[in-house]
């Protein structure tokens, strides 16, 4: 007879909860999740990051989801809530750079948003953002009522 594996998971948290970065607006986003871009690559390499979150608001880690071309990225929902999920997140945020320096949401960007939303509603884990980002600043879709 054959086995079946058995799948085990691991959550190792660096430091205390009170050591983490505690977000309360886009702006506090930004300033978290520039540093995680490659300085190197921001305006020519367009990347998804993922932020995760407890139920303080603080950041409980981060996972670059993708890296892209020039003109765009691939961001699976499924990827998404693995990472969200394995790391016992109450919220998340995403933030995607755009190389063209452009801080405007393409209609694939607010689509992605709205398909990272509902599945979030399903699961209670609520997208808390979701920015654009580049070296001069951002865009938070909260801010503009595109959640």
């Amino acid at each position: 007879m054959k086995s079946i594996p058995e799948i085990k998971l691991s959550l190792v948290l660096e430091g205390t909860t009170d050591e983490l970065v505690q977000v309360t607006c886009s702006q506090d986003f930004y300033d978290a999740v520039l540093p995680m871009f490659d300085v190197h690559t921001i305006d020519y390499i367009e990347e998804m990051i993922l932020v995760c979150l407890n139920r303080a608001n603080r950041i409980i880690g981060f996972f670059k989801v993708s890296k892209g071309g020039q003109t765009g990225t691939v961001c699976d929902p499924k990827v998404v809530f693995s990472i969200a999920l394995n790391c016992g997140a109450c919220s998340i945020a995403l933030a995607h750079n755009h190389p063209s320096g452009n801080l405007k949401p393409s209609q694939a960007d607010l689509k992605l948003t709205q398909k990272v939303k509902a599945a979030g509603k399903l699961l209670d884990i609520i997208l808390m953002d979701h920015l654009i980002v580049t070296r001069n600043g951002y865009h938070g879709m909260a801010d503009y009522g595109e959640l």
